[in-house]
């Protein structure tokens, strides 16, 4: 647990340069992060913890908040246009909360450098999974698994770009709450908020169609985080001064990504954030062995 010495060191140079800093680059973050179709917090952690002199566990709060902001903020407008799936979301969303809460406890117990080194292995594992990756564009599989039917994951929504309503229904449901179990207890550790790894689950595993994986996974982050994000609130891990300037930041930088969204290439914008993630994540590592601190 960081003390207050480390937070007064944080910021005793010129204190308002970090909160300045932190919103231009949760800003660019928030951008680039809608044009890729990734969430942010798995860009501001290692970002953040690898070129900010802030304490990993503040980093890892605010990482956190700032996911779970811009999901809470989206989820309305998903479940009215049927993107997003209450049904679907919910059992998987307990699972991954429940091992948040675990995970949460872990990264805080543990030490910073043996956090940093694994941060850093976590982030490059994640920058090759998004880049060896390629969406389904299946929309959906003709039948469930026996607990997939039991709990009736399945649905429908209207798509213009299909030319009408898709039916879908999901497969493989047991090994599926695994994954997001592992998943929410790495999103707990290390404070990522987890579209990075929820969308592939709910599209290549168990066979959701890409829009509903994309929306369903947003509901999941808001639910998996907000018990994590609890935890560290309650072990005074959450400094308003990062916190605030970084929601700022991404909000108004998704904003921005948006109305870009048609414009931008989505494949250079995926290379410039594989290319990022490679960096922050090799900085982390560095840093947590003592070589580049």
């Amino acid at each position: 647990m960081p003390s207050a010495d480390t937070a007064a060191s944080t910021l005793a140079v010129a204190w308002w340069i970090w909160p300045a800093a932190l919103f231009a680059v949760t800003l660019l973050l928030g951008i680039v992060a809608v044009i890729a179709g990734i969430g942010g917090g798995v860009l501001f952690v290692p970002i953040v913890a690898g070129f900010f002199p802030f304490h990993l566990d503040f980093v890892r709060g605010a990482g956190l908040l700032l996911a779970l902001a811009g999901t809470l903020a989206a989820g309305p407008v998903l479940l009215r246009s049927g993107m997003a799936n209450l049904r679907l979301a919910m059992p998987l969303a307990l699972a991954g909360s429940a091992a948040s809460l675990a995970g949460a406890m872990v990264g805080l117990a543990a030490p910073a450098n043996i956090l940093q080194t694994a941060l850093g292995i976590t982030v490059i594992a994640v920058a090759l999974l998004i880049w060896r990756v390629k969406p389904s564009q299946a929309t959906g599989i003709e039948e469930s698994d026996p607990l997939g039917a039991m709990l009736r994951l399945v649905g429908r929504f209207d798509d213009p770009a299909a030319g009408g309503r898709v039916d879908w229904r999901t497969n493989h449901t047991p090994v599926g709450l695994m994954v997001f179990a592992v998943i929410g207890f790495l999103g707990g550790v290390f404070g990522l908020g987890a579209g990075f790894a929820n969308v592939p689950a709910l599209n290549l595993l168990m066979g959701a169609p890409l829009k509903v994986a994309v929306g369903s996974s947003g509901l999941i982050i808001s639910i998996v985080n907000s018990s994590a994000a609890w935890v560290y609130i309650n072990s005074g891990a959450v400094l308003p001064i990062i916190v605030v300037p970084s929601i700022l930041g991404i909000m108004l930088g998704s904003r921005i990504g948006a109305r870009l969204l048609r414009t931008t290439p989505a494949a250079t914008v995926r290379r410039l954030i594989i290319a990022t993630m490679l960096l922050a994540g090799a900085r982390a590592l560095l840093r947590g062995l003592g070589i580049w601190n």
